[in-house]
């Protein structure tokens, strides 16, 4: 299949640069690459060259595909060897003046129907075209690290793109073997747009105390199903990368709550604590290894007090058949007794506010995370409040550890880890869609592929279901008083009737 851009210009040999030209010459393009530093264009060459070469060891690819491949990746002496090229893709260092710098000298260069495109992960990409000549023909184009990996490719149209214009860069993406997502010139665009909640609002959680980095990542990997959890994340980005882009975003939207990033992340780029390229992050690293210490066994209690579980608990009735299911001596009684264990499972509100207003002790009264079934999840979560005994705490945490499950116990907070958590990146992506960035299709694809979520932001909603999103939301708020828990008119407009119908939505 003949591709739709027949000679392609790569501006940038950084790893972005060689990823995208690796997969254009893939797709049939005669492609040409330039970088300011001739040392570093060859060296990229040099290292696709090296990456086809391995396949074909590997029987992957054949020898005479190979050498077509080769043939197709040139290294360009001057940027006027771009002059023939009908798409020009740039990845050069994410500096407003460079880009604009390089692209007014290419548009002086290309033909007149030719399509520049900016790779930029932050920047405006209505910025950049404002100062060229013919903005109806740039748009942002923006692929993932490592290209040939990860198989999604933001399509972002400024205020004057053509149309068309996004149509044939999606079209090449297909070719390319990636996905393309469409979407409107913002802020991180989709997929660092959608990804602020997972990061952030677990480092709120370690700020107040909540729980230890390593908590909350094995929290979010057993109980949602994250593949990694947002320290382990931030440690493979590293925070000189990831740091900065919540700043951007922060800013760029004029100190939006839902993006504030956290001191926390601030002081350990400061101090060079940046991740596992540098042995040290969230984590050590001993040859590119992560050391963390085991959880602690479950404690033995030999005398187990009755438990007694609340009327208004979620997901009650599967609360009281685990408990049965576990051996506990229930008590069914409309108030506990003085000797019982107390369990209550709200959603968005802390275990203390909680025991206050049902009047329970709250020397005996725990929480459990309810708002997941626990049937498919591997980990159960106990909070405690800061009158809780330390024999209560152990005797619940023994209970519910004596068929194997995994248990973590955290302090007391507005909301579970994992409430906090899926409920930020639900509110977030659903206000994704009130903006009108995207089409909820292209979101749930951007994120899982992009992102590599479980389940994309809204069958996420779905899953845990939009009526208990909302009420982790208003709850928070109420206890917190902070406008980042605001739930977004999307979600709100749809609670009620069910989050299903977001995908119905062009």
């Amino acid at each position: 299949m003949k591709p739709v851009f027949q000679n392609l210009g790569v501006v940038g040999a950084g790893a972005m640069g060689r990823g995208i030209a690796q997969i254009a010459a893939q797709a049939g393009s005669t492609v040409f690459l330039f970088d300011m530093q001739a040392d570093a264009m060859h060296k990229a060459q040099a290292a696709v060259f090296a990456q086809w070469d391995k396949l074909c060891e590997k029987g992957r690819l054949e020898p005479a595909q190979r050498d077509l491949y080769q043939s197709r990746l040139r290294c360009a002496a001057a940027l006027t060897e771009l002059r023939d090229c009908e798409l020009v893709v740039e990845a050069v260092v994410e500096r407003l003046d460079v880009k604009i710098s390089l692209f007014t000298e290419l548009e002086n260069i290309v033909q007149p129907s030719a399509l520049l495109v900016t790779n930029t992960s932050s920047l405006s990409v209505t910025a950049i075209a404002a100062r060229l000549q013919r903005p109806a023909q740039f748009a942002g184009y923006h692929f993932f690290n490592p290209v040939p990996l990860m198989k999604v490719v933001e399509v972002i149209a400024g205020l004057k793109t053509r149309q068309s214009v996004c149509t044939d860069l999606a079209d090449y993406a297909r070719q390319m073997g990636h996905t393309p997502v469409q979407a409107q010139d913002s802020p991180g665009f989709i997929v660092n747009h959608a990804g602020r909640g997972y990061g952030t609002e677990a480092l709120r959680i370690v700020g107040e105390g909540v729980a230890d980095f390593a908590t909350i990542d094995r929290i979010l990997k057993d109980q949602i199903g994250f593949k990694l959890g947002p320290f382990e994340l931030m440690d493979l980005t590293a925070l000189d990368v990831s740091h900065p882009v919540m700043e951007s975003i922060y800013h760029q939207y004029f100190e939006e709550p839902r993006y504030r990033p956290s001191v926390i992340t601030a002081q350990r780029l400061a101090g060079g604590v940046i991740g596992k390229k540098v042995g040290e992050g969230f984590y050590r690293y001993e040859q590119g290894v992560q050391q963390i210490e085991p959880e602690p066994a479950a404690p033995q209690v030999q005398d187990m007090p009755p438990v007694w579980v609340s009327p208004r608990a979620a997901r009650r009735s599967e609360l009281l058949l685990l408990l049965k299911n576990l051996g506990a001596k229930i008590e069914t009684g409309a108030s506990p007794s003085p000797q019982a264990l107390s369990f209550v499972a709200p959603l968005g509100f802390d275990i203390s506010t909680v025991a206050v207003v049902e009047r329970l002790d709250p020397a005996r009264t725990i929480g459990i995370d309810m708002m997941m079934d626990d049937a498919s999840s591997k980990r159960r979560v106990l909070a405690t409040n800061p009158a809780t005994r330390i024999d209560m705490r152990r005797a619940a945490h023994a209970l519910m550890a004596r068929d194997g499950k995994a248990v973590s116990v955290i302090r007391d907070s507005g909301g579970f880890v994992s409430q906090r958590v899926v409920a930020t990146i639900v509110n977030i992506a659903c206000d994704i869609c009130q903006q009108g960035i995207c089409s909820p299709a292209d979101l749930e694809t951007a994120v899982t592929l992009g992102l590599g979520y479980p389940l994309g932001p809204l069958a996420m909603g779905n899953l845990y279901g939009p009526t208990n999103v909302l009420e982790v939301l208003f709850n928070m708020q109420t206890v917190y008083g902070d406008p980042r828990y605001r739930p977004s008119p999307w979600l709100r407009r749809r609670g009620a009737i069910g989050l299903s119908l977001l995908h119905e939505e062009a």
